[in-house]
């Protein structure tokens, strides 16, 4: 099972929300030189909300599905405490030391994820009738 997450046009509110997508099977890129960083297709939604994944020649449909619980995306953030800047999250620190914690920033939460569990049917095109 392949899981990944996209970005969704924000809502009203602070924190950005993200979905999660989820496919059946291996993704394997022609080079080998993995996913991060490549394009991977085309997301379309139909009218009725059902979504549509293009790859390459390949086309899946799937679904949309509520988590039971949303997940959180944290990014951890790294800081050096000195004496002088004492912070909530520091309970080990003694005088004269200096002490690293991290902090993590929630960046987005995902509240649903997309499921294609099918297998792909490939696009074939069909000459046109003269």
């Amino acid at each position: 099972m392949v899981q990944f997450a996209i970005r969704m046009p924000q809502t009203s509110g602070g924190c950005p929300e993200w979905t999660m997508v989820e496919l059946q099977g291996v993704l394997e890129t022609r080079d080998s030189s993995g996913l991060p960083g490549n394009r991977l297709g085309d997301l379309y939604f139909t009218k009725g909300g059902q979504p549509i994944l293009l790859i390459g020649h390949h086309v899946l449909h799937g679904k949309v599905v509520e988590l039971e619980k949303p997940f959180a995306v944290l990014v951890k953030e790294k800081k050096k405490n000195t004496e002088g800047d004492i912070s909530e999250m520091d309970t080990g620190v003694t005088e004269g030391h200096t002490e690293k914690y991290s902090d993590y920033l929630v960046k987005a939460v995902i509240k649903n994820k997309l499921v294609f569990k099918n297998r792909p049917r490939p696009i074939i095109n069909l000459p046109h009738k003269k």
